[in-house]
């Protein structure tokens, strides 16, 4: 068993091309040999957002902070505090971050193979 606190896990920025304002700590991966998911927690500043992109695989996303405008195909929808958030294989999507001052944080979940 491995327990550790988040905000221990170093906080590297979001490099993909589209992120801004966005850190993200790889809490449990390949690293701690996790067999099959990654754990991330994904800060966004205030005006920030994760890039708009899509990947082959299902992404499961709790909102820990903030509010949040989740963006797909049918547009933006909002997502705040406690929300829980399932995005299917292959849509696009997006997290901005709804202040332009208060941060937002959130845990994502994925395919461990697809952690980098």
């Amino acid at each position: 068993m491995l327990i550790r606190t988040m905000q221990d896990v170093e906080a590297r920025d979001m490099t993909p091309a589209g992120a801004q304002k966005t850190t993200i700590r790889v809490v449990f991966g390949p690293q701690e040999n996790a067999p099959t998911f990654a754990l991330r927690q994904v800060d966004i500043q205030g005006g920030g957002s994760t890039p708009h992109h899509k990947h082959p695989y299902e992404h499961e996303v709790v909102v820990l902070a903030g509010n949040m405008k989740v963006v797909g195909p049918e547009g933006e929808k909002p997502a705040q505090a406690g929300d829980a958030v399932l995005i299917p294989p292959d849509e696009i999507h997006q997290f901005k971050n709804a202040s332009e001052t208060e941060p937002a944080k959130l845990l994502c979940l994925i395919p461990v193979e697809h952690q980098v």
